[in-house]
């Protein structure tokens, strides 16, 4: 297939790690913001290419791990009340809350439904005129679009029983956060190639510029992190701070103009709090206020519902680049995909899920020229 057998060739990633070595002569941290591109650097095990003066660390770029500990309780609580339906994504599921969480509401009687579109939730609340429909709508800028469609036709059937809980969260805020934390590590960035899909890359020339970093649009198989690290490293060499778009064949400057009009229409953005990490200004989406009949969080009445850290899990840590999975002293043994403390070990995104899977076994080079998919002949 186009796309995916020319950015998984095994020789061209060797090559690329190899021009990584080449140009590498002073220590370095760059990140990379997206839980996709975590996976695939745990997976194919890119980190054993690099450099020893290269230090990859892992950003806030898993949706599933950042939604918040009382937005996960708040969840809980809707989807327990009778006449309910509530539909989410099946990463939300094992998301633990302070008590429990949805798939445990669902083992209890609950109407819990995994959905693979918010437009289904809305088909859903046609359906059943006698039941009141939650879709869960959690995200980075990639899902807002449809989440923001849904709301948009259920305005449009005039459905009274249909509602989001709302938890979208915006990349350059959070990257913005790290930057000018006092215990930053941070010297790179690459970007979310998805996130840059919709959103375009205007925002991080400021970034660049304020903070002195390149900041790299990359995408999700291994050969295009390994290009995003060497642009990124290349900057890093030669003094620059500049913003390049390795994702091309993806991402424009300017973004998805259709998809950002119908975010202007229905949201606005607010503060939010990530898990781990706190309250960031500007760095989340809200209903406006014509569409604030559908929020499930004023009409059930939760927006009360706080809740507390597990101090035992340092996945905050973790997103921000501070330490990595291993370093927890409760991965692997207290924290499991099975009985996870926090949400980075059950996302099909999280760092931890990716390092437990991958990874455990630090200390051992993988075989890379197993990893990759051999290239096949393509149809001209």
């Amino acid at each position: 297939m186009k796309y995916v057998d020319e950015y998984r060739d095994g020789r061209a990633c060797l090559d690329t790690a190899e021009a990584i070595k080449k140009i590498t002569t002073r220590p370095w941290v760059i990140m990379e913001i997206c839980g996709g591109q975590t996976h695939s650097i745990a997976r194919y095990g890119l980190e054993d290419l690099l450099p020893p003066q290269l230090s990859l660390v892992h950003g806030p770029g898993c949706p599933v791990c950042v939604t918040p500990l009382e937005v996960i309780d708040k969840a809980v609580e809707i989807a327990a009340k009778p006449g309910i339906i509530f539909c989410s994504f099946g990463d939300m599921l094992r998301v633990p809350g302070s008590r429990k969480d949805l798939l445990s509401v669902k083992a209890q009687g609950g109407d819990v439904r995994l959905v693979y579109s918010p437009l289904d939730a809305v088909k859903l609340a046609r359906q059943h005129p006698d039941k009141q429909v939650v879709f869960f709508a959690v995200g980075f800028e990639t899902t807002a679009p449809a989440n923001a469609m849904a709301v948009l036709q259920a305005n449009a059937l005039k459905l009274p029983n249909f509602f989001i809980l709302v938890s979208h969260v915006l990349v350059p805020p959070a990257m913005e956060a790290i930057l000018s934390a006092p215990d930053n590590r941070v010297q790179g960035f690459l970007a979310a190639g998805h996130v840059c899909a919709v959103m375009g890359y205007a925002p991080y020339p400021l970034l660049a510029e304020k903070y002195g970093v390149p900041i790299v649009v990359t995408g999700f198989e291994p050969l295009d992190v390994l290009q995003g690290i060497y642009h990124c490293v290349q900057q890093l060499e030669q003094g620059r701070h500049e913003v390049e778009n390795q994702y091309a064949r993806s991402v424009r400057p300017e973004g998805n103009i259709e998809a950002l009009k119908v975010l202007a229409e229905v949201f606005q953005v607010v503060p939010r709090k990530w898990r781990g990490i706190g309250e960031i200004p500007g760095s989340g989406w809200a209903l406006k206020e014509p569409y604030l009949s559908f929020d499930a969080e004023r009409k059930f009445g939760v927006a009360r519902v706080t809740a507390q850290e597990s101090p035992d899990c340092v996945s905050g840590q973790i997103l921000r680049g501070l330490k990595k999975p291993a370093q927890c002293p409760a991965f692997g043994t207290g924290c499991t995909p099975e009985h996870p403390l926090g949400a980075p070990m059950v996302s099909t995104e999280g760092a931890c899920s990716a390092y437990y899977r991958y990874r455990r076994h630090e200390g051992r080079l993988l075989d890379v020229a197993k990893q990759f998919s051999p290239p096949r002949r393509q149809e001209r």
